[in-house]
């Protein structure tokens, strides 16, 4: 006994693998108690029952039965959060008639199930069963609900730790996106002659009109890859580049064309269709 709970419960310090550690459980269950076999169903994020072990293939097929037909003590346990003991399963044939006459068939005739649960939070069941009709002793009750809580607190702990990770993960992406964000409206403020918010707005309304995510945009101006005199409005680009080289309205208006890289036969067709999209807009 003292070996099961010490491997259960190393679980809590060290990396493990959830499948391996509900199969030693039902392993447990046989090994320390009046049983036949044991077999665990966990609810999935739906809250829909599902088996992940078992100690035996007829064990494994029996609780899919019973989640198939949607009756027997295990779903009872999970439902009101109590253990359900049916010390000869033959009596229960009017409560669960489907299940009853199914596990008698393969051999069983007595079932106990207990709640995997913490507190409030009831996250599956322990499902034991017997050989033979008869309750289980006071002793081996109490050890399979420990059995279980153990495994329970095991299962939630693993839950949180990856709930923080991805939390973390999460606030790293947010604090790394905003640095480049920061930085690709520097760009755009230098080279718009704009203030932050303005740099901010153009970066926003062209992420929005080419349907690209903002981080990926601003990525690209920083390193490059996007060419931002394409992120601001034409007239923005030709009055920077008038203002920092001093050139007359004509010589500016070329440079910015030649900034976006437009044919000159097609500038005044691109001057107006980049107006009605941007500066209209």
């Amino acid at each position: 006994m003292s070996e099961a709970f010490v491997s259960l419960a190393d679980s809590l310090v060290a990396d493990y693998d959830v499948a391996d550690l509900l199969h030693r459980l039902a392993h447990h269950c046989v090994n320390l108690l009046d049983i036949a076999a044991a077999g665990l169903l966990l609810a999935n994020q739906h809250g829909t029952l599902q088996v992940v072990a078992a100690s035996s293939e007829t064990t494994r097929l029996l609780e899919l039965f019973q989640l198939q037909h949607d009756q027997g003590p295990c779903l009872d346990c999970y439902q009101n959060a109590t253990p359900v003991t049916v010390p000869d399963i033959s009596l229960a044939a009017d409560r669960w008639p489907i299940f009853a006459a199914e596990t008698e068939t393969v051999g069983y005739h007595a079932v106990h199930a207990f709640p995997m649960r913490l507190r409030a939070e009831v996250i599956g069941t322990l499902n034991l069963f017997g050989a033979h009709p008869g309750s289980l002793t006071s002793a081996d009750a109490r050890i399979g609900q420990a059995l279980a809580d153990v495994a329970t607190i095991a299962i939630l702990q693993e839950r949180a730790i990856r709930h923080h990770e991805a939390l973390a993960e999460q606030l790293q992406y947010a604090l790394t996106s905003r640095i480049v964000i920061e930085r690709a409206k520097g760009v755009l403020a230098e080279r718009g002659n704009l203030d932050m918010a303005q740099a901010f707005d153009q970066l926003r309304r062209h992420a929005r009109n080419t349907n690209t995510r903002l981080t990926d945009l601003a990525r690209g101006i920083v390193d490059g890859t996007v060419d931002s005199t394409h992120v601001l409005p034409l007239i923005l680009v030709g009055t920077a580049v008038r203002e920092k080289r001093g050139t007359s309205p004509a010589s500016a208006r070329t440079a910015s064309n030649d900034a976006v890289n437009c044919p000159a036969r097609s500038r005044t067709r691109t001057m107006k269709q980049y107006r009605r999209r941007h500066v209209t807009a």
